[in-house]
């Protein structure tokens, strides 16, 4: 099957427009507030001082707002669900449409199955002595369901669980700042932390370094936005509202929740042995502390199998239609579903979960660090679809103002993301490398995904001898 081949485009095939402009608000902002903020944050500080967390944290916000605005600028010309898989196909080259879209949709395939490993773990707090096994397959029918119902259900939900996850960071900092003067627990702790031992920077630039890569995997999600663009209403103007409201609110929550952590806790006690959020609230005398922010939590793991689910299948769905994929897997049924690409990313995502539980451990680190590689794969392909896209619209002598949304800080912004997405990925094995020693089951785990994106790109481009598009011919008039 070549590029042009087995194309599904008959009227039946269209998924329905029918996510809303708080639908794609809160699935942009549930998909970066996740376990990074609610567990990992502890371990971050730990590493770097709350100085060296901030740095990190500011530097992929912003590498992540130049992104976004890309993204956003894009998706308001063509809002397709393939997204930067249909771009890189359309402004650069067939082949590094392939590469991306499968890269995404293992991405996210393998998520789901950690998400319902995690979840069951999770269940362990309140019921120790049900069986794992029986959580996750309860969490996994849960997610399908929701998915198999329509766009709307999923949207639906993803507003509540991404709901519940933005009340609690507020009110953490709320009540972290209420803390932090003396408002609760008696007397004003003040800013003193931030300077306890090594703080506020600790490590020095390597562990900044360290976080910036941690802090890489916080944020992977808010290019969901783009793939609920296919299905949104109004995207030329609900995408925009999105783009730039969400940044703004996700930057200040993480770091609001830096600063209270770094001031409430010193580094030296923060870790991942609890998450920092129950360690705020039971110092400012909140009773089953624990046990609210294991429920919260749970929440965010639902929302994150939950969301990966939906970008996993529509991004299957749209390669099916483009003959990237098979062409079975572009049906859609009456709700507007791709119900075979849910099937299979089911299917996939169950055979990685048992993976887990059955096979060997490394097998299984091997997944998910070759899922975590992809994340910045797919940022990189954000910000190279999006200099074609640019240079193509003025090539082809395209008036700009009729942009319904133009990123701004073009060509830096993209150049910007695409330098930092390549020191990133880079960088991925650089703590396997200590003392002139290097842990290669470490380092294997840390590069993996890496020749698996490059094995599908060089194999379709070898198949089908596949070339650069020139600018003068890139396909701007496209719709799915």
């Amino acid at each position: 099957m070549n590029s042009t081949e087995g194309k599904v485009t008959t009227s039946e095939n269209e998924l329905k427009r029918g996510l809303k402009a708080r639908h794609l608000n809160m699935i942009a902002i549930g998909g970066a507030i996740g376990t990074g903020i609610f567990l990992a944050l502890g371990a971050t500080i730990n590493q770097a001082g709350p100085g060296g967390a901030l740095v990190a944290y500011i530097s992929i916000g912003i590498m992540v707002y130049f992104l976004m605005t890309s993204l956003g600028e894009m998706a308001t010309f063509m809002p397709v669900s393939g997204s930067f898989g249909t771009y890189a196909s359309k402004f650069i080259d067939p082949a590094m449409g392939f590469a991306l879209g499968w890269n995404y949709w293992y991405n996210w395939a393998i998520t789901v199955a950690a998400e319902m490993v995690a979840g069951a773990l999770l269940m362990k707090f309140w019921f120790p002595n049900v069986p794992a096994l029986l959580w996750s397959v309860l969490f996994l029918v849960l997610i399908v369901t929701l998915n198999f119902l329509s766009a709307k259900a999923y949207g639906e939900s993803e507003f509540w669980f991404a709901g519940i996850k933005v009340v609690t960071v507020i009110v953490f900092i709320i009540v972290g700042v209420a803390t932090i003067f003396g408002v609760f627990g008696g007397h004003a702790v003040g800013f003193s932390n931030f300077t306890v031992g090594d703080a506020p920077f600790v490590g020095g630039a390597k562990s900044i370094f360290m976080i910036f890569l941690i802090a890489g995997f916080s944020f992977q999600g808010t290019e969901l936005v783009g793939i609920a663009a296919g299905e949104s209403e109004d995207p030329e103007k609900n995408i925009p509202r999105a783009i730039n409201t969400i940044f703004w609110r996700i930057l200040i929550f993480y770091v609001g929740t830096i600063i209270v952590v770094g001031a409430l806790i010193p580094y030296t006690e923060a870790g991942v042995d609890m998450s920092p959020f129950t360690m705020v609230f039971q110092k400012a005398g909140i009773a089953a502390a624990a046990s609210l922010m294991n429920a919260v939590i749970l929440t965010s793991v639902l929302s994150c199998g939950n969301s990966g689910m939906y970008a996993s299948t529509r991004m299957l769905y749209a390669m099916a239609k483009e003959g990237k994929a098979p062409r079975w897997l572009a049906k859609v049924n009456s709700r507007g579903v791709p119900v075979n690409s849910l099937i299979a990313t089911t299917v996939v995502a169950s055979a990685c979960f048992l993976t887990g539980l059955y096979a060997e451990t490394t097998v299984y680190v091997w997944l998910i660090a070759a899922s975590g590689l992809a994340g910045f794969i797919a940022w990189l392909g954000i910000a190279l679809c999006h200099y074609r896209f640019r240079k193509a619209y003025v090539a082809q002598n395209r008036d700009l103002g009729k942009l319904k949304y133009v990123a701004k800080f073009f060509p830096t912004g993209p150049i910007i993301a695409l330098v930092l997405c390549i020191v990133v990925i880079l960088g991925q094995g650089i703590s396997y490398m200590t003392a002139g020693k290097i842990d290669w089951n470490g380092m294997i785990a840390a590069y993996i995904g890496l020749p698996l994106f490059i094995g599908l790109w060089l194999g379709y481009k070898t198949k089908y001898k596949t070339k650069v598009i020139e600018l003068k011919d890139v396909d701007l008039d496209y719709r799915e």
